[in-house]
């Protein structure tokens, strides 16, 4: 018997495949999820949910929606992965983590079939948040593809909306060698009859979704056509066209609480969510969006999206970790022009670096580290590999470490960024 919840977690974690974990090998497969949802009775079809997939801004689009939703008093599950500081964050519920107790529990009563049957821990997780949510009856839960889409575990939802927010390289290991087979797999969380909004036009892969529509016999709607958005430091000018009142809307002055100019790009898909979950029985007003926003960290407990740890020096924080999310965050840190720029990166080891390196400036002073999990790259191999960039830096023995040289060198002129992995930034806010 599991009698504290870090004995659960770590039953889980050494009993369980966990590929965010461990890495290597993964089986993308549908009827593993299938099998454990049946034998807790289908909790996935006792509630209604939004599907969010896409390489990038999937954190931030079920995080600002479900804020949204919350602030019109709705009861909203959220679920995410990985975590950034404990299991129970997985699986939310009007922002707050499942209680530790019920997760001890459900894994008590449910361990006879866990060992039999040795679901991954992507997979036992996401029967877990179903089953919790059920249990709570929730209003309506936002659900993160965890990879890809076609084979990942949240792909026997049958939800009221799906949401893709764009396509870039990523675990093109599982996935595919060129954008159009990613879009292929994330194009497969479009179902019939349920709509499917693209929140970012990329001519490359745009076909790939209309034609899977086309094939489902549903429809594909993009969120540039009278979404548009203006960031400049994120406090932008938004002005949409409302499909639920069919007129054009005045122009919001929104202010968000999640950072980075990137914002940008998520708030057009979250905006017409919005309305086309108004046309499903969940209306939300502007009072309602501009207070979610405003307070999406406090409703959704996210973090990591350029989050800023001090002012002086200036030290920013973000999971950005493959070549389109790094490219967008480089531009926008730049654009301050610091003194010297500091770079605090970790990297897992399957990530290609070959993508990454070149994108890294060559003035920048980089303190390499290893995050503590076995996935982590080795920071004397980054070090190495940067340096054949011409990236000069010190390898540290622990994130922690190298933040400390990086704060031990920098003026208060400077900047100091901490990126290249959702662990790394996790353990730099521990």
């Amino acid at each position: 018997m599991l009698k504290t919840f870090a004995e659960t977690v770590d039953y889980l974690y050494t009993l369980l495949p966990a590929y965010q974990h461990q890495g290597g090998q993964l089986k993308l497969s549908l009827e593993p999820a299938e099998r454990l949802l049946k034998h807790l009775g289908n909790p996935h079809r006792k509630f209604r949910s939004v599907h969010v997939g896409g390489t990038n801004g999937k954190g931030s689009v079920t995080a600002m929606l479900s804020a949204v939703l919350q602030q019109a008093g709705y009861r909203v599950g959220l679920f995410t992965s990985p975590h950034l500081f404990s299991f129970a964050e997985r699986l939310r519920l009007n922002g707050q983590p499942a209680p530790a107790d019920w997760i001890v529990d459900w894994v008590n009563r449910h361990r006879p079939y866990i060992e039999a049957e040795m679901p991954s821990f992507f997979e036992l997780t996401f029967g877990m948040a179903c089953d919790y949510y059920a249990q709570q009856q929730v209003d309506i839960a936002i659900m993160e593809v965890g990879m890809g889409g076609r084979l990942d575990s949240t792909n026997v939802l049958q939800p009221i909306l799906s949401v893709i927010t764009n396509v870039s390289w990523d675990h093109a290991e599982f996935l595919g060698d060129t954008l159009p087979k990613i879009a292929a797999e994330k194009a497969g969380i479009i179902k019939p009859g349920v709509p499917c909004i693209l929140g970012e036009y990329q001519p490359e892969v745009f076909d790939v979704f209309v034609q899977q529509a086309e094939k489902v016999q549903t429809q594909v709607f993009p969120a540039w056509y009278g979404y548009t958005c203006e960031a400049g430091e994120w406090e932008g000018l938004l002005r949409w066209y409302s499909l639920t009142h069919q007129v054009l809307l005045e122009s919001l002055d929104l202010a968000c609480d999640l950072g980075g100019d990137y914002q940008a790009h998520n708030l057009p898909p979250v905006m017409m969510a919005l309305d086309m979950l108004a046309e499903r029985g969940y209306p939300t007003t502007e009072a309602h969006i501009l207070a979610g926003l405003q307070q999406v960290r406090q409703l959704s407990g996210l973090r990591g999206r350029f989050d800023i740890l001090a002012a002086e020096p200036l030290t920013i924080a973000d999971v950005a970790h493959n070549e389109a999310g790094l490219r967008s965050l480089l531009a926008q840190v730049l654009s301050f022009e610091p003194v010297q720029l500091h770079i605090v990166l970790g990297m897992v080891r399957e990530k290609d670096r070959s993508k990454i390196l070149p994108l890294l400036p060559p003035g920048a002073r980089y303190y390499y580290c290893s995050p503590a999990l076995p996935r982590a790259l080795p920071a004397p191999v980054l070090q190495q590999e940067a340096a054949a960039q011409g990236l000069q830096g010190q390898a540290h023995a622990s994130v922690q470490a190298a933040r400390a040289a990086a704060r031990a060198a920098a003026q208060a002129e400077d900047l100091i960024l901490i990126c290249g992995s959702v662990f790394t930034v996790a353990e730099a806010l521990a």
